[in-house]
């Protein structure tokens, strides 16, 4: 069976998961969560990965959540967040992985700031 184009699917026919192929995915972890991993779409979280890495700084005091997600925008492709959709529930997600992984830590402070290790 090969895939169909987009142009080729009928939407009253067939749903999209059945035409698409999907995309790549890896299990990501959650410091609240010790021991279960959730799966997620492999190119959005490395993409949010890089521009997390890119904008944190590694000494304290960190950089706020807030600032965090407005900072990172500028490094995001159009193609995976266009106009920054859903940036700020990937920003959650990465930020809980890479907690988990201790690449990036949480300061001890109000209202939370994090940094890389």
């Amino acid at each position: 069976m090969t895939a169909l184009q987009s142009s080729e699917i009928d939407p009253d026919s067939q749903t999209a998961s059945e035409t698409v192929a999907k995309a790549p995915t890896i299990k990501i972890e959650n410091v609240l969560q010790p021991g279960k991993t959730y799966t997620a779409d492999a190119a959005k979280f490395a993409a949010m990965k890089a521009a997390m890495l890119k904008v944190l700084p590694a000494k304290s005091p960190g950089m706020t959540v807030a600032d965090m997600q407005k900072a990172v925008l500028p490094h995001l492709a159009e193609d995976l967040f266009p106009g920054g959709a859903k940036s700020g529930w990937w920003t959650k997600a990465v930020q809980l992985d890479m907690e988990a992984k201790k690449v990036i830590v949480r300061e001890d402070t109000k209202p939370l700031r994090l940094r890389k290790v």
